[in-house]
């Protein structure tokens, strides 16, 4: 923790009272980040006929093998008449794999399948480079302060399933 009157603690404060030009900047940049971050996964996808909703799709299913339709449309946030359609072709593809639930009939979880996570993992790494080279460039407190930010701004609902993810990776 920075010691009053730092330079460390005044530029803390000093964010804590931004305009709303410095506002839009973040906003913008946001934009236009969210941009370069998904470029790569939508030219991949482009060539399977998929786009973000697949690859969504694709992400927490591969988080957490064996989630269920209803969990994933909570996580995603979209109605089940457009995460059905994703899901069908998907399955069509042979990319996911629906089970029925031992417990309740009704559920069906869903499963990678090989060429699934084959498409997942070639989606992530193009993810990950980008990210791990602008983490590189901003250094590890602006990585830290970056995941602050992002987690502050998730309503309650999507930081709940956020947490659980985490703690889920933790478990491997």
């Amino acid at each position: 923790m920075a010691e009053p009157g730092t330079a460390s603690s005044q530029r803390g404060e000093s964010l804590l009272f931004l305009t709303d030009e410095q506002l839009r900047k973040g906003i913008e940049a946001m934009f236009f980040a969210y941009r370069g971050f998904t470029a790569d996964p939508d030219r991949i996808l482009e060539k399977y006929g998929y786009g973000r909703a697949h690859h969504r799709a694709l992400h927490f299913i591969h988080r957490a093998p064996g989630t269920t339709v209803n969990n994933l449309l909570a996580i995603l946030g979209v109605t089940k008449q457009s995460l059905n359609r994703v899901l069908r072709g998907l399955i069509a593809d042979g990319l996911v794999e629906s089970k029925v639930g031992k417990r309740d009939k009704r559920e069906r979880h869903l499963y990678l399948t090989v060429i699934g996570e084959a498409l997942e993992q070639e989606l992530s790494d193009a993810q990950r480079a980008r990210m791990r080279e602008a983490y590189k460039i901003a250094g590890p407190e602006a990585v830290v302060g970056f995941r602050q930010v992002l987690e502050a701004m998730m309503d309650p609902e999507m930081h709940r399933h956020f947490a659980a993810l985490k703690e889920g990776a933790n478990d491997r």
